[in-house]
């Protein structure tokens, strides 16, 4: 029994169908990606899982059963527009949500403390969210969804607003609630962040499912297109090799595109010729191309 199953579910406003026919299983301790363009489908998704609506048919089961109220104890959420009160104090708006979740006061101000002290602000437990920067905003809003140890979790663009270091911190906390057992819904527009946290993906594109299974399975049933160059010396002629199309210097050395598996050993023959080789790699996809050939190729914006 997974933690969170959606099965065949369908939501339709009007004469547009915002999702059609989804089917999602995401398993404890992993952290699934939901993708997609604007307009899609994932925040109906999302939403339909928080039972902040309901859909028009299929099923969504948590750990084995329907939704019910009792169930926001064990769903946390993390949206993209921020929804805190930019007046009032951190430790009033968090221990107050906390409470809704059905925790003990002192239990969420043991919390809050806890977490403010792992992200480096112990002292914005009494600050009012106005006095902070955009990006220890997103930390507290963090903390508000997770305050209450979810056991299911829905994370929509985590990282936005966030510097390069904070981005860190908070992927290393997103790992660390999965290692505990949580299960993630994460939504996000950047690729790399899937590919480093996620285990299996499902890309939405005008509400159907394109692309759905495990990421590593994915990739290896897409061709392997690039091939990355170093050489000691400049390498004359690759552009002419059968079954490259496109050459792209670069000053470590060369980006090539093949349309031909067997070109890459003709490249490599060719750049051995005239220089000492210091890096070939065939590169398996990444998970921006396979997306924009999902989507027939409108880019993830």
């Amino acid at each position: 029994m997974q933690p969170l199953t959606l099965q065949n579910v369908t939501k339709v406003y009007g004469n547009t169908t915002a999702v059609d026919n989804i089917n999602i299983e995401v398993g404890r301790g992993e952290i699934y990606a939901l993708l997609g363009a604007n307009g899609a489908g994932k925040t109906t998704t999302m939403r339909m899982v928080l039972g902040l609506i309901n859909p028009d048919s299929g099923r969504i089961y948590y750990e084995g059963k329907d939704y019910s109220q009792d169930l926001t104890r064990i769903l946390g959420y993390l949206p993209e527009e921020r929804g805190l009160y930019p007046k009032v104090r951190v430790c009033d708006q968090i221990l107050y949500l906390a409470q809704l979740k059905g925790m003990k006061k002192k239990d969420a101000d043991h919390n809050l403390k806890e977490w403010l002290e792992k992200f480096s602000v112990p002292e914005y437990y009494n600050k009012k969210i106005e006095e902070l920067s955009k990006g220890n905003q997103q930390k507290i809003q963090f903390i508000a969804a997770i305050i209450h140890k979810p056991r299911i979790l829905v994370l929509d663009e985590a990282f936005s607003g966030l510097d390069p270091v904070n981005v860190e911190l908070l992927k290393e906390t997103v790992k660390q609630l999965r290692d505990e057992g949580a299960s993630i819904v994460f939504s996000t527009h950047r690729m790399e962040h899937v590919e480093e946290l996620c285990r299996n993906v499902c890309i939405l594109h005008k509400s159907k499912t394109v692309l759905t299974g495990n990421l590593k399975e994915i990739k290896n049933s897409f061709p392997k297109e690039r091939i990355m160059l170093s050489t000691s010396e400049e390498v004359s002629g690759l552009g002419d090799i059968d079954g490259i199309h496109k050459v792209i210097p670069h000053e470590s050395g060369y980006e090539l595109f093949m349309t031909n598996p067997n070109a890459a050993g003709k490249v490599l023959q060719e750049a051995m010729k005239q220089s000492t080789v210091q890096r070939f790699e065939i590169m398996e996809p990444t998970l921006n191309e396979i997306f924009i050939k999902a989507v027939g190729g409108e880019r993830h914006e």
